[in-house]
C-alpha cells in the first residue's frame, strides 16, 4: 500500500491510496475464510465448503466487507504515521475491490488549523464585584411562595378574571363536528400567565361558573400544530369553578417546608449564599469571555467548515426547542433554511474559533483529560436531567460524542488556566433590574 497526502487548504487534507494486487487478493481471501468457517451449505460439511463456492454464494457481502475492512485498516495506519488528527468525519471516495486488479481510493477530512498563539498569560481584565440586594432575596422568597401556594375554590358568585384559575371543559368543533384531540374535562387553566393562547383566554375571561359559551377561535399562523395553524374553529367552553392561589405565610413553618430551615433568617441566608455563588460564576464567565475575545482578536486562521456547519445545526436545534416551548415552530420565523443558517453562521464561527484557540492553548500547556473527569461531567448531566448515568454514557459512546465531550472539558481547563494567570481587577457592579436579578 502506498499513499499520498494532499493539502487542499490549511485545514483540509486528502489522502490518495494505491493498493497492489497482492494485498487485494489477501484481503478478499481473508474475508472468504471467515465466511467459510461459519457457512452452512447443503451438500457440504460445515467448514469444508470450497472457497470458490463461498465466494460465489456470498460475493456481494464478502467484497463489500473486505473493501470496508481494508480501508479502515489503512486509515488507522496512515493517520498514525502522519500524526494527523481529523476534526471532522472522514469522507471516503471508493469503489469495490476486484480480484486480480489494483485498487485505489481516497479519503478526506479537516484538521485543526496551525497558527501562532499570542500571549495568553498575565492578561488584564476587569470583573464585577458581587453584592446581594435584600430585594433580590425577597423576590426569590416570593417565587417560593408561589410554588408552594395551594389552590382553593372561590365560593362567591362572580366572573372569572385574569389571575384566576379557571376549571373548564372545552371542545373544538368545525362545521358542527367535534375535532379529535382538542378537548379536555375539568382542565385547570391559569389565566394571565402566558401559558396558553391569549385568544383562548379571552373566551374564558368574563364567564361565571355553570355557564357554557361557544365562540370562534382562530389559531395563529405560526401555531406549533401545522394542522391548526391559521385555522378557525368553534370552541365550546363550560366553566365549572374558579380557583385562586392561597400563598403561605413567611414564617418558621414556611422555612421548614421550603428546605428544612429552622427559621426565616436561615432561609434568607441560604438564598443569599446561593445567589452569591451563582452570581460569582456569572461575572467570572463574563471576565473569561473578555479574556478569550482579546486572544481571538490577535489570531486569524481558516475555520474547518464541516465543524462550523455542525455548530450551525446545533444552534438551530436549540432555537427550535426554545420556539416549541413557546408553542411555535421554526416556520413562525418566516425565514428559509438558508436564511436561518446564514444568520447563525457568525455565532457558530465564533464558537468554533473559541474552541480551536482553547484547544491549541491546552496542547501548548500539555493539559490532559482523564476518563474519570469525563465521567464526572456525564454524572452531572445525569443528575440534572434525572437520567441514568450509564444510559447517557452509552449514548455518547454509540454516537461518537465522547471525543467532542473530552475536547470541551479540555477547553474548559485551558480557559481556567488563562483566568488563573490573569490580573483581575474588581470593579463596582453594574446596575441590575429585577428581571436580571
Amino acid at each position: 500500500m502506498e499513499y499520498k497526502v494532499e493539502e487542499l487548504s490549511p485545514v483540509k487534507r486528502k489522502v490518495t491510496v494505491e493498493v497492489g494486487v497482492e494485498e487485494v487478493q489477501a484481503a478478499l481471501s481473508a474475508t472468504v475464510a471467515l465466511y467459510r468457517k461459519g457457512a452452512d451449505i447443503k451438500g457440504f460439511r460445515k467448514g469444508k465448503v470450497p472457497s470458490s463456492v463461498i465466494e460465489a454464494k456470498f460475493r456481494k457481502q464478502i467484497y463489500g466487507e473486505a473493501t470496508t475492512d481494508l480501508i479502515n485498516y489503512h486509515i488507522n495506519e496512515i493517520l498514525g504515521e502522519t500524526k494527523l488528527s481529523p476534526l471532522s468525519r472522514i469522507d471516503v471516495d471508493a469503489k469495490e475491490m476486484e480480484r486480480d486488479e489494483k485498487f485505489s481510493y481516497s479519503f478526506s477530512f479537516e484538521i485543526a488549523p496551525a497558527f501562532d498563539l499570542p500571549e495568553y498569560k498575565g492578561l488584564e481584565v476587569e470583573e464585577e464585584e458581587v453584592a446581594v440586594d435584600p430585594k433580590q432575596v425577597d423576590d426569590v422568597i416570593e417565587r417560593i411562595r408561589q410554588n408552594m401556594a395551594k389552590t382553593v375554590i372561590i365560593k362567591e358568585e362572580r366572573q372569572v378574571v385574569s389571575g384566576d384559575i379557571a376549571v373548564i371543559d372545552f371542545q373544538a368543533m368545525q362545521d358542527g363536528v367535534d375535532m379529535e384531540g382538542i378537548a379536555a374535562n375539568k382542565f385547570e387553566l391559569p389565566l394571565g400567565e402566558g401559558n396558553s393562547l391569549p385568544e383562548f383566554e379571552d373566551i374564558v375571561i368574563g364567564m361565571t361558573p355553570g355557564e357554557t359559551v361557544e365562540k370562534e377561535l382562530t389559531f395563529p399562523a405560526d401555531f406549533i400544530n401545522d394542522k391548526l395553524a391559521g385555522q378557525t374553529v368553534t370552541m365550546k367552553v363550560t366553566l365549572h369553578a374558579i380557583k385562586e392561589r392561597k400563598l403561605p405565610e413567611v414564617d418558621a413553618d414556611f422555612a421548614e417546608l421550603a428546605g428544612g430551615y429552622s427559621s426565616v433568617q436561615d432561609l434568607r441566608d441560604a438564598i443569599e449564599k446561593s445567589y452569591l455563588s451563582t452570581r460569582k460564576q456569572l461575572v467570572k464567565g463574563d471576565a473569561q469571555k473578555k479574556l478569550l475575545d482579546g486572544i481571538k482578536a490577535q489570531v486569524s486562521f481558516e475555520l474547518p467548515q464541516s465543524i462550523v456547519e455542525e455548530q450551525i445545526d446545533k444552534q438551530i436545534v436549540e432555537l427550535q426547542g426554545r420556539l416549541e416551548r413557546q408553542g411555535k415552530s421554526l416556520d413562525s420565523l418566516g425565514k428559509t433554511p438558508a436564511e436561518m443558517r446564514a444568520e447563525n453562521r457568525p455565532m457558530a464561527e465564533d464558537v468554533v474559533k473559541s474552541s480551536l484557540v482553547l484547544l491549541a492553548i491546552a496542547t501548548a500547556e500539555g493539559l490532559t483529560v482523564d476518563p474519570q473527569e469525563v465521567d464526572m461531567v456525564l454524572q452531572k448531566m445525569a443528575a440534572s436531567t434525572g437520567q441514568d448515568f450509564h444510559s447517557i454514557k452509552d449514548y455518547y459512546e454509540q454516537h461518537n460524542l465522547m471525543i467532542p465531550l473530552k475536547d470541551r472539558v479540555l477547553a474548559d481547563k485551558a480557559m481556567d488556566l488563562i483566568y488563573e494567570n490573569a490580573k483581575v481587577t474588581p470593579v463596582p457592579p453594574a446596575a441590575q433590574d429585577a428581571q436580571d436579578a
